[in-house]
């Protein structure tokens, strides 16, 4: 009696554990935004993202035509640029370097 408790609590268990797993894995390969997404004309985008670093990435986010550039980083955040609508040039000068 107790062995088929025990049998039915881990199979449970297991069943979670993998429902969470897939969870992450779609969290962390960015499909949770598709999947909640309420339809129509999307507002937000993010139109590259260049890693600097192991704990330092840069993210170009286009929203409603208008482009803004941040760092992203484990000690916070930053705007570096606030753009004006879509441009064909690429970074800015200044974090030409930062590329390389």
């Amino acid at each position: 009696m107790i062995q088929s408790y025990a049998w039915y609590f881990s199979a449970l268990v297991l069943v979670i554990g993998l429902i969470l797993a897939l969870a992450w894995i779609a969290r962390r390969l960015g499909f949770m935004g598709r999947l909640a997404s309420t339809g129509g004309k999307r507002r937000l985008g993010i139109v590259e993202v260049l890693p600097l670093d192991a704990k330092r990435r840069l993210v170009l986010v286009r929203r409603d035509g208008v482009e803004h550039l941040v760092l992203l980083g484990l000690a916070g955040d930053l705007v570096i640029e606030h753009g004006g609508p879509e441009r064909a040039g690429g970074f800015p000068a200044a974090l030409q370097e930062a590329r390389q």
